[in-house]
């Protein structure tokens, strides 16, 4: 297992990690908690990153509706290159966040491809769900 999640988020992150030099990626709310995280961190770094995650988020969205003069913006994804590697966050449109960490080797085109391919699965599996009622069956 490449993955320890607090839910069946494996689905999610295992994907990712097949981008060659992907070293670690992590599930979140857009409030900062954990949902999943892959083996590479520890369950404090992986709290760690999402915290931190979430705060960034925060700071491009305000930046952003600032730049444009805007009360708001929705960011799509923000890209963070330092010189150990590259870190790529892709918020969903249902409160979740997805971060990922490859290494100076990653090819960025492909971690984003492959990231944004999970988000929308994710956000396709989270809408089919909630369509459903509480009886299981499908709502009116």
């Amino acid at each position: 297992m490449t993955s320890r999640d607090a839910g069946d988020t494996a689905w999610v992150l295992e994907p990712i990690l097949q981008i060659p030099h992907v070293v670690a990626a992590v599930l979140l709310t857009r409030d900062g908690l954990v949902t999943g995280y892959t083996e590479a961190l520890s369950q404090a770094s992986a709290e760690r990153v999402a915290a931190i995650t979430s705060t960034v988020q925060g700071a491009c969205r305000t930046a952003a509706a600032a730049f444009a003069d805007a009360d708001r913006a929705e960011v799509r994804q923000v890209v963070v290159e330092s010189d150990h590697g590259y870190v790529l966050i892709v918020p969903t449109d249902h409160g979740t966040c997805v971060a990922a960490y490859g290494d100076g080797e990653v090819r960025l085109d492909l971690l984003a491809h492959r990231v944004h391919s999970q988000v929308a699965r994710l956000g396709e599996k989270t809408m089919a769900a909630a369509a459903r009622g509480a009886d299981g069956g499908a709502s009116a």
